[in-house]
């Protein structure tokens, strides 16, 4: 893996672990640090890795925007950084493995919007969560988008209106996260949700993760659609095959991918 200066990037077997690595600024998110995050996620998605955690080095997992680099840029610049934060976004979404946000500490604004993007997020007890540009002068519009798809309308409006800090355990409740764990079980409980959430064919598991985000928040008769003429393409691949094969032979499954 490329090395990088705001990331720490590493592979030990079928996962490839991406650590934010400016603790000294909260894991904030200045242009250079997206930029590597883009980079990172795209090279990772290149490999034949089955699964990607998202982490964050220090005290915080990302206190979202660097309002240092905000504050410099004029319009253009700052539609500029948010359009790189979004293509980010997107491009956890469409890597075909499946990735997992690896929470400890606060995960604020755009920091709270990569985790509600990952596809599964495992949290500290001790973690919280906030939206707080309710509460500031600079609203978090792009953050709530992913937000507003993981938790609903209420929820969303609480979080973003006041601005105030959810615990883990809220987020839980809320549908933000998948799982909270004692601190001193994070890594082990990323790595068990990741080794359930990875089994079978990968080939199959990345069509299935990409036209899930294809089909979310489309009319019930698109959905359908979508998911149809994909799900009968994906009966021809070579996964589909053998798993349908062992089923009716009564074997373990030997996936060619």
């Amino acid at each position: 893996m490329a090395e990088y200066e705001h990331l720490l990037v590493k592979r030990d077997g079928d996962t490839v672990t991406i650590t934010m690595n400016r603790a000294s600024r909260r894991n904030s998110l200045s242009a250079e640090h997206l930029s590597e995050l883009l980079a990172a996620f795209r090279e990772a998605g290149e490999t034949d890795a089955t699964g990607i955690v998202l982490a964050g080095a220090g005290p915080v997992f990302s206190a979202g925007h660097d309002f240092g680099d905000v504050a410099a840029r004029d319009l253009t610049g700052v539609r500029e950084l948010l359009r790189l934060c979004t293509d980010l976004m997107h491009t956890m979404q469409s890597v075909p493995q499946v990735v997992v946000a690896r929470v400890h500490g606060l995960a604020t604004a755009a920091g709270c919007q990569l985790v509600a993007t990952c596809d599964l997020a495992v949290a500290a007890a001790s973690a919280g969560f906030a939206l707080p540009g309710g509460k500031g002068g600079w609203f978090c519009h792009t953050p709530a988008v992913p937000v507003a798809r993981s938790i609903g309308r209420k929820r969303l409006m609480e979080l973003a209106l006041t601005g105030d800090v959810v615990d883990a355990e809220t987020a839980l409740d809320w549908g933000l996260v998948n799982r909270v764990v004692p601190d001193d079980q994070l890594d082990d409980a990323v790595a068990e949700l990741l080794a359930r959430a990875t089994k079978g064919s990968r080939a199959s598991k990345a069509m299935g993760k990409q036209t899930l985000y294809a089909q979310l928040d489309r009319p019930e008769a698109d959905a359908y659609a979508i998911a149809l003429e994909v799900m009968a393409s994906a009966s021809q691949l070579p996964g589909a095959r053998e798993g349908m094969a062992a089923f009716l032979e009564k074997r373990s499954p030997v996936w060619p991918d």
